[in-house]
């Protein structure tokens, strides 16, 4: 809303709050995908049970309970080199050295207390962010692909 000010110059409100809503971190979950499948060699392709929301570049770490088989590639990191299909990944880990002692992925087991299912997870810091350029004295530094908007409509 536009009103003119004593001087005749017009004055722009802001928006109010209520239609602007400050982000919250409850809206935002860490991009975590339950991992299907593990495919070994020079470059290792994750197969996620959903659609991943990663970019070439993001770092990310492979977390993987001894009970699923490849442990050798837990808490692994790399960066994401392809997209092959909306649900893989293909990431700069060279598992090939270890194919013939790696125990195979097994994807469906039944999880007992205490463990997690297996998973792949951006991570990234300042250092292995992208990072945008906004004027000379002005940087923000961002990590692609590292959170999940939940907010609600």
């Amino acid at each position: 809303m536009a009103v003119p000010s004593e001087s005749g110059t017009v004055i722009s409100y802001p928006i109010p709050a209520n239609q602007n809503e400050p982000i919250k971190s409850n809206y935002f979950q860490p991009s975590r995908f339950v991992i299907s499948a593990i495919s070994l060699g020079q470059t290792t392709i994750v197969t996620a049970t959903t659609t991943m929301n990663y970019a070439i570049g993001q770092e990310v770490r492979l977390i993987i309970p001894p009970m699923y088989g490849s442990y050798q590639l837990n808490n692994e990191t790399g960066f994401v080199l392809s997209l092959p299909a909306a649900n893989q990944v293909e990431l700069s880990i060279n598992s090939s050295q270890n194919v013939d002692t790696f125990i195979a992925f097994t994807p469906s087991i039944i999880i007992t207390q205490g463990y997690s299912q297996a998973q792949i997870v951006a991570i990234g810091d300042v250092n292995t962010g992208a990072t945008n350029a906004q004027g000379n004295n002005d940087t923000l530094t961002y990590i692609p692909a590292s959170f999940i908007n939940i907010s609600p409509e």
